[in-house]
């Protein structure tokens, strides 16, 4: 059904942005873990604000089910990646199916 269509797309467009938002939340916890960028620039501080609203609550969900591991290592964002990839992998599927 071509009525279906555009939804799926937009579907997957918002499950893909989300995606990239977690991507981009990790590679810059570690640039200014290993300082690499300063955690006093005011530009990284406000770009780590924002995305932390988007993210934190959904961390905080998985951490409650996954406690970390005794080193330390918080596997929340590594849990995210791997669903929200799985639920966008489902839309493109479903996608294809109503299409094809």
């Amino acid at each position: 059904m071509i009525i279906f269509d555009p939804i799926f797309e937009i579907l997957g467009l918002i499950v893909d942005i989300y995606f990239k938002i977690i991507v981009v939340q990790v590679v810059l916890f570690w640039l200014i873990h290993f300082k690499v960028l300063e955690p006093s620039n005011k530009y990284a501080q406000k770009t780590v604000e924002l995305l932390d609203k988007v993210t934190v609550p959904v961390y905080e969900k998985i951490k409650s089910k996954i406690p970390t591991t005794y080193s330390g290592i918080d596997f929340s964002p590594f849990i995210l990646l791997l669903a929200v990839y799985f639920v966008y992998r489902v839309i493109v599927s479903i996608r294809v199916l109503i299409a094809g």
